[in-house]
């Protein structure tokens, strides 16, 4: 019997460099919600899918973050069929293999919708029209590829040369080209952006991988045949997946494949890539302006303005990308946007945190937030979500300070275990065994105050976890 269902294969592996400091590795750009948007780009993605009637999604991310896609994609009332975790980043051709693996257990053989988490598509229903215009050609056992219906001479992306209209195969993929070629692609109508987004089903692309790139089957075979539960999350083996070679679907099998297919899309399509092309698809004042925040311009035309925690003002600017966070701020012209992962390399150098974690910092039962620190003291803001906790934990160098803002603080000292209310405070000596823990149906609201020696993130033991960190320092 044919397997009709629909499966989603979303993609969260990306750090979105290039809309530093906004996307940090730690937190980059598919798990902010972009623009005026009130979701996430994860959360617009699986949302989308959703409303295509398929089935769960099964996402592919990397273990740092894993605990954002399950509480994001919880936040929505979406639940994953399973979350892949990547011990190591290798590409999409292998991350859509694992997928397929896991989606073919029990003998199922279901189509895949393939998506990257981080991109943008302001019109479901034309999304839908395109999907409805695959499936027949991925049925019969095609691979079928979205080509975006280009709107500008765009030298960014690849491009796709379809053989007719409609659902054809495939004339040609085509590297990013100059403006001058960009602009004859625009003219001639048979070129599309390359989007990155496949329908196929799954036994076909596994079928294609071992014919063309069969290392990369082998290796994700030997990951996922070794594959361990951890919670929510499946963790692919790290040594046998790290084996695999880094490569693209689109250089592993769509270049390669006789089966390659290409639906147009034309649904305001965007990947998101750098400021200047969110900048592209946001709404704009008569000056060509685009703000999100406190802002106030002066005699400024065709700017980005982001603004996070305080009032921003510019005045005479032009083509200009200004994001300010609490602890950086970008200052770029629209025409260097994609050279901000330029300046990222250079902080990467440097060591500077602030390529990797923002003030406030997620974790799986809340965040923490830094807002004061030097020699021997930290300070923190903590919220820990209702009928959460932390771990049972110690920490070899520091002691902590507790003061209860707002909620209700169950807490473990010792063989102690006591209840805070608003207003009242505890010591954490070092050394000493500690849990703190949020009974209510409220946030519970915290200042901790650090002191000691050393106040890193790494000093850390943990003893029991409701998230399966024992022994882990994340």
């Amino acid at each position: 019997m044919t397997d009709t269902r629909l499966v989603p294969v979303i993609l969260s592996g990306g750090t979105g460099s290039r809309l530093w400091p906004l996307s940090r590795a730690q937190h980059p750009k598919q798990f902010i919600a972009l623009g005026h948007a009130t979701l996430s780009m994860l959360q617009a993605t699986a949302k989308r899918l959703q409303a295509c009637g398929s089935q769960a999604p099964i996402v592919v991310c990397n273990h740092e973050h894993r605990f954002m896609v399950a509480e994001q994609l919880r936040g929505i009332d979406v639940p994953a069929a399973a979350i892949v975790l990547e011990p190591v980043g290798r590409n999409t051709a292998p991350a859509i293999a694992v997928a397929a693996l896991e989606a073919i257990r029990d003998d199922q053989d279901p189509l895949l919708l393939v998506s990257p988490a981080d991109h943008v598509i302001d019109d479901d229903a034309a999304f839908s029209a395109a999907l409805r215009t695959a499936l027949p050609a991925a049925r019969d056992g095609n691979l079928v590829t979205f080509g975006v219906t280009p709107t500008r001479p765009e030298t960014g992306y690849g491009y796709i040369k379809a053989s007719g209209p409609g659902a054809a195969p495939v004339a040609s993929f085509v590297e990013k080209p100059d403006l001058a070629t960009a602009e004859q692609y625009l003219a001639s109508g048979d070129y599309y952006w390359n989007s990155g987004m496949f329908l196929f089903r799954a036994s076909v692309y596994l079928r294609e991988l071992q014919h063309y790139a069969p290392e990369i089957l082998a290796a994700c075979q030997a990951a996922h045949a070794a594959i361990v539960r951890d919670l929510d999350f499946l963790r692919l083996d790290e040594a046998a997946f790290a084996g695999s070679p880094s490569d693209s679907i689109d250089y592993a099998v769509m270049e390669k494949t006789e089966r390659a297919y290409v639906v147009p899309l034309a649904a305001n399509w965007s990947d998101v890539g750098a400021w200047d092309s969110l900048w592209s698809i946001l709404d704009k004042d008569d000056d060509g302006n685009a703000v999100r925040g406190d802002v106030v311009l002066q005699e400024s035309k065709n700017c980005y303005v982001h603004a996070e925690h305080r009032l921003v003002t510019v005045v005479g600017a032009k083509d200009q990308i200004i994001v300010e966070t609490a602890d950086a701020v970008l200052v770029a012209s629209r025409s260097h946007a994609q050279d901000v992962k330029h300046i990222v390399d250079r902080l990467k150098t440097q060591q500077r945190e602030e390529v990797t974690t923002h003030k406030r910092v997620y974790r799986p039962w809340g965040y923490y937030e830094s807002i004061d620190g030097g020699e021997r003291f930290q300070a923190k803001r903590i919220s820990v979500n209702p009928q959460c906790s932390l771990s049972l934990q110690m920490h070899h160098h520091r002691a902590e300070h507790w003061i209860v803002v707002s909620g209700t603080a169950r807490i473990t000292r010792g063989n102690e275990k006591f209840l805070l209310a608003e207003n009242e405070s505890t010591y954490i000596p070092v050394a000493t065994r500690h849990r703190l823990e949020n009974p209510g149906t409220i946030p519970l609201e915290i200042i901790e105050v650090q002191s000691g020696s050393y106040l890193g993130e790494d000093d850390i033991v943990r003893f029991e976890d409701a998230y399966g960190r024992e022994g882990r320092t994340d």
